[in-house]
């Protein structure tokens, strides 16, 4: 998924020019997750990274019309395929270098809210939970060394 950074000009040519982004985006899925599992732990994730990082996204969009919808993230979303020893890995890699990532375990898909989801997370210790899902918003270089060795989703 990618959005408009929002800092292109009028020029139409400089519209067509790639941006390059300081920070990277990043949902890490466990590869073995069904199609709908896929997208409700996308959709957790992100939220984490747009409740808590300031200015990452953009400005509302207007159609034509003039009709107002909500705001997307100023950068493209990249998303990963793990298995469950490199969602730990690079969990770890997060966390080593200061990144805070938000996570998704096996025991979300049964808690039917946010209080049993933070007590079901709670209850077990970093290095025994069941991850299926994370997401991060780091550094590029950084990003590039939490992610390394995993392929893009496909």
């Amino acid at each position: 998924m990618s959005g408009s950074d929002g800092d292109h000009g009028s020029d139409g040519d400089q519209r067509n020019q790639p941006v390059r982004f300081d920070t990277k985006i990043a949902v890490v899925l466990r590869d073995d997750l069904a199609v709908w599992q896929r997208l409700n732990v996308t959709s957790f994730l992100v939220s984490g990274i747009a409740a808590t990082v300031e200015d990452v996204t953009g400005e509302p969009y207007r159609d034509a019309d003039g009709t107002t919808y909500l705001p997307m993230f100023r950068q493209p979303v990249m998303v990963f395929a793990a298995t469950g020893a490199q969602l730990a890995t690079v969990t770890r890699r997060a966390i080593d270098r200061g990144v805070t990532p938000s996570i998704y375990t096996e025991e979300l898909f049964t808690t039917g809210d946010d209080r049993n989801n933070r007590a079901a997370v709670a209850a077990v210790p970093r290095e025994k939970l069941a991850l299926v899902g994370l997401a991060l918003r780091a550094d590029r270089k950084a990003a590039d060394k939490i992610l390394k060795g995993l392929r893009l989703h496909g």
